[in-house]
């Protein structure tokens, strides 16, 4: 049974198109993720996820606010359309920083486990998806570097 209804999920998929590991899916792929993908809502000051903790899923911010925190210190404030935990995406590594909702917020959530049981009925959408976090990585080391 859908979790979301069709013009909502118009709404998402056209948030999801902007998320720059996804930009190489086909509006049918992005559809599906949409589908298989959980809202989740969270009351002003829960935590979102939790720096330290294994990382199960990447985030997008349907409505509401959430502030990104390292060690206390904010780094980034982030509204609708905005994404976080991509990487958990990919990997099992731990989170490099706390997400606080800052008002009432709604999430889609996709885990790793959905994510790949897709990706691995469709193959090809992979690679323009490595060649987006190839170029990320690049960008990052260049910055790092300067």
């Amino acid at each position: 049974m859908p979790v979301f209804g069709a013009s909502e999920r118009a709404d998402i998929v056209q948030m999801l198109e902007k998320v720059p590991i996804f930009s190489s899916l086909t509006d049918r792929q992005l559809r599906r993720l949409a589908r298989d993908a959980m809202e989740r809502s969270f009351p002003e000051g829960a935590e979102v996820v939790k720096q330290g903790e294994k990382g199960v899923g990447f985030y997008l911010v349907l409505d509401g606010a959430v502030e990104v925190r390292r060690k206390g210190r904010r780094l980034a404030n982030l509204g609708p359309g905005h994404f976080f935990g991509e990487m958990a995406l990919f990997d099992e590594e731990p989170r490099s920083a706390d997400v606080v909702a800052t008002r009432p917020t709604r999430c889609l959530v996709l885990s790793r486990w959905e994510f790949w049981g897709f990706a691995m009925t469709q193959p090809q959408m992979l690679r323009g998806m490595l060649q987006e976090m190839a170029r990320r990585l690049v960008a990052t080391d260049r910055a790092l570097s300067e």
